[in-house]
């Protein structure tokens, strides 16, 4: 029998997964109601018939699941169909949701604590990503982890980013490298390091200048900003994450292909999935790259910067518990 501690560490463990799958199915209201509208309830105990798998599979399109991942899901609920032809809505989403934790097999990041005094993340991406918010939201999340932080304001190039990113520190109490707008971020970066190392810090978070992946001068910038890097730590940035705006769907799939080839991505974070009906897109996404998947943005607050889940981003897309 459970001693009283033990059974109270078991019902916090309950609640605090039932909390985060909440977050996840509340996030991504706008994709599950897109699929709900269009299969006319289906998942909610509808049975399942031929029109109701082709209404299926036009949502699943619309969401931006893809050809690849939409095929194997209505294969499989077919194949289901075949042998049961009572099949239920809720268990097409049970297998649904099961096709979609097996395609994103490997997606989820894991973010050890670092052996290596500060571990650099380089966040990178384009205007409008959400790039700059993420990173004091992950610097936000990883002090209330226990570890400390420094964020370094290398987003010199983008008028007001400075302040942007200066903003959030005030509001969420972190600490900050930062110059002017124009100055040389590779120079701020430089500094930054300097100072995470000298106070010990476990983390240095770099927000790089939002760029187009097709500026070749961009793109040299942000190379600038690793060989400088490269000088106090050989191995910075040991991290590399494109910030990827979930509304942009497939249509991002592309300019993720160009980073990698010129950083070399270890890692991606997927925002602003609460505000889109696309919430399908991580898959395609994964499917095309391989990249591991470390968080994704589920709201405007600070803690709707979430850790990619895939069971329980399988489950909310379609509407389970």
């Amino acid at each position: 029998m459970a001693t009283p501690v033990a059974a109270i560490r078991v019902v916090r463990g309950k609640f605090r997964m039932f909390s985060l799958f909440k977050k996840f199915k509340d996030g991504l209201t706008k994709t599950v109601a897109a699929i709900a509208a269009k299969t006319h309830g289906l998942f909610g105990g509808k049975k399942i018939d031929i029109a109701s798998l082709e209404e299926l599979e036009e949502a699943l399109y619309t969401a931006d699941f893809g050809v690849e991942t939409t095929t194997e899901i209505l294969e499989e609920i077919k194949t289901a169909y075949r042998k049961d032809p009572a099949l239920q809505g809720r268990q097409a989403a049970e297998i649904g949701a099961a096709v979609l934790q097996r395609v994103l097999a490997g997606a989820e990041g894991v973010l050890p604590k670092p052996d290596v005094k500060p571990c650099v993340i380089a966040m990178i991406g384009v205007n409008g990503s959400g790039k700059t918010t993420t990173t004091a939201k992950l610097a936000h999340k990883l002090k209330g982890d226990g570890q400390s932080v420094v964020v370094a304001a290398c987003d010199t190039f983008r008028a007001a980013a400075v302040e942007q990113l200066k903003s959030w520190a005030t509001r969420l109490d972190l600490e900050i490298v930062a110059s002017h707008t124009g100055a040389d971020s590779a120079a701020v970066a430089f500094d930054a390091w300097q100072a995470a190392k000298s106070r010990h810090h476990d983390w240095l978070i770099v927000d790089t200048a939002g760029r187009l992946h097709t500026k070749s001068n961009l793109m040299e910038e942000l190379a600038k900003i690793r060989r400088v890097l490269q000088k106090n730590d050989p191995a910075a940035p040991q991290h590399r994450w494109l910030v990827v705006d979930g509304s942009l769907g497939s249509n991002s799939i592309e300019q993720a292909k160009v980073f990698h080839q010129s950083f070399g991505l270890t890692g991606l974070v997927v925002t602003k999935l609460d505000g889109t009906s696309r919430g399908g897109a991580i898959v395609g996404i994964f499917r095309q790259l391989k990249i591991p998947i470390y968080f994704i943005g589920l709201g405007e607050q600070p803690d709707d910067l979430q850790p990619f889940s895939i069971e329980n981003y399988s489950r909310a897309v379609f509407g389970l518990e």
